[in-house]
């Protein structure tokens, strides 16, 4: 087990959520499935917890009902080689959820993820400011991030 794991709260959808996030990522699997027992009414039986691992990093989900939600202040940042993974990522977690500007999106259980080629870091840390700068411009105007665009931005910088 990871020392350091991250836990999600889910109101019920901790089960569909692994089998989701397991659906698109590779090197990744279901873990465990905790079952609530006689803990009350209508509970028997019901999805309690579920361990994962996404391209081998663990997590744990929690079926805790509707006092919590998740806020963009959390997301989860996905590294991309090439534009071919920007699509696949950003195809996959924004089906019904919710597309934002500059690479972010929300997955349909509201959690926040960032799709982000490597090659922006490269660009944005330039010693030649005023191409940095150009990037940046850039890409406060994708949503999607779009590695052509940025690339053409540093060069006209």
């Amino acid at each position: 087990m990871e020392r350091i794991t991250p836990f999600l709260w889910f109101n019920d959808q901790a089960e569909e959520a692994a089998n989701f996030y397991t659906s698109i990522f590779k090197n990744s699997k279901i873990g465990s499935i905790t079952r609530y027992g006689e803990v009350g009414p209508g509970q028997k039986g019901k999805v309690m917890s579920a361990t994962f691992q996404l391209g081998g990093q663990e997590f744990m989900a929690l079926n805790g009902g509707p006092e919590y939600t998740f806020s963009p202040a959390i997301s989860f940042f996905v590294n991309c080689e090439t534009q071919e993974e920007v699509d696949y990522f950003w195809e996959k977690l924004s089906e019904g959820g919710e597309i934002q500007k500059c690479g972010w999106l929300k997955d349909k259980f509201g959690l926040s993820w960032q799709i982000v080629p490597t090659v922006l870091g490269e660009l944005l840390n330039d010693k030649d400011d005023q191409k940095s700068q150009k990037v940046m411009q850039a890409m406060l105007q994708m949503d999607k991030l779009d590695i052509q665009g940025l690339q053409l931005a540093y060069e006209q910088g």
